[in-house]
């Protein structure tokens, strides 16, 4: 009986090492890098609790210019990665030309749609999220104005100021919203001075609320905010530590979880081809409520922004898409 334990033991070590030896994962950050505080490192601590959980590790690649995307990607199926992790909406073309070139590998891609039989699409309904972080603003603000900064200008992220905008409206129907974008380039996404250039024109035109979609040129604008004794909402990961007193919220992006189960989907053999859509019902997005801000919302607003969830979920408050439709209908 001991012996056939230890020759069970020895079997099941074998097929664990079998297993991690085949498993050879691999993630292409984009451009902002995997310690941009917000969406690729979000990425980065997904990718991370894998290979703190199972020892296995992973290949990585932080693109610096467009350039290197297809590059890179086709770079980690060259050298037999599997699957092969792609960060962000911008990579999607650089993908689709490798995926259909490596039929065999898996790839996944987070923020875009690839339709192919070996690419799995994560996307999430930023929309939901933002409405509710909106709304927290809305019932925040003494001015009676709120604001939205975004980083790249691109449908995506006027996703998020559309979904800000209707849930801030939703709470005060005659608040004030004011938007601006960073630039049209991929530099939007990592210009903290332009950020907090702007964060400072809108406190000048009334608003004590922002709420940053901008990677890490949301630094600069939550330390605007610090400065000029405002609030601020973070994005993509929890950022509530990063000034506490100052950030209300967070609106989450569980980009993370996206990335933990692209991995362990492979390992376990249940990772799957199409579309997987992430929203408040699936826990895709949230806001974020800890030690950090809990003394800035009120048992008001807590009730309010729970209820709004419930209601989204329910489908008793429809959100408007701008991606679907860029009729914005409060803005």
């Amino acid at each position: 009986m001991k012996r056939q334990l230890i020759m069970l033991t020895a079997a099941v070590s074998i097929a664990s090492s079998a297993m991690a030896a085949e498993l050879k994962p691999a993630v292409v950050f984009d451009m902002g890098g995997k310690f941009d505080k917000s969406f690729n490192q979000g990425v980065y601590e997904g990718v991370e609790q894998f290979r703190n959980e199972t020892g296995i590790k992973y290949r990585e690649f932080e693109v610096t210019n467009p350039s290197q995307r297809e590059q890179a990607i086709r770079k980690m199926a060259q050298r037999k990665s599997n699957p092969v992790l792609a960060i962000g909406f911008a990579q999607a073309t650089a993908l689709e030309k490798v995926a259909k070139d490596f039929p065999e590998t898996k790839f996944s891609i987070i923020d875009a749609v690839v339709d192919l039989p070996n690419v799995q699409s994560i996307v999430f309904k930023e929309h939901e999220g933002s409405f509710l972080v909106g709304l927290l603003a809305a019932m925040k603000s003494e001015s009676k104005a709120v604001s939205f900064i975004g980083g790249m200008d691109i449908p995506l992220i006027r996703r998020f100021n559309c979904g800000f905008a209707q849930g801030a409206k939703y709470a005060v129907k005659d608040i004030k919203v004011i938007s601006n974008m960073t630039g049209s380039t991929p530099s939007a996404w990592n210009d903290p001075v332009k950020g907090g250039e702007l964060a400072r024109s809108q406190f000048d035109r009334g608003s004590d609320v922002v709420f940053a979609a901008a990677g890490g040129t949301g630094i600069g604008v939550y330390q605007a905010a610090k400065d000029a004794g405002k609030f601020a909402i973070g994005v993509d990961s929890n950022q509530n530590h990063i000034h506490p007193g100052t950030m209300l919220t967070s609106m989450i992006k569980r980009v993370n979880v996206a990335a933990y189960n692209t991995f362990k989907g492979v390992q376990d053999d249940t990772w799957k081809a199409g579309f997987n859509v992430l929203g408040l019902a699936e826990g895709g997005v949230a806001w974020a409520y800890d030690e950090h801000n809990k003394a800035l919302i009120t048992a008001e607003m807590k009730a309010a922004v729970d209820q709004a969830k419930a209601d989204i979920i329910a489908g008793k408050i429809v959100v408007h898409d701008y991606m679907s439709d860029s009729k914005c209908p409060s803005l």
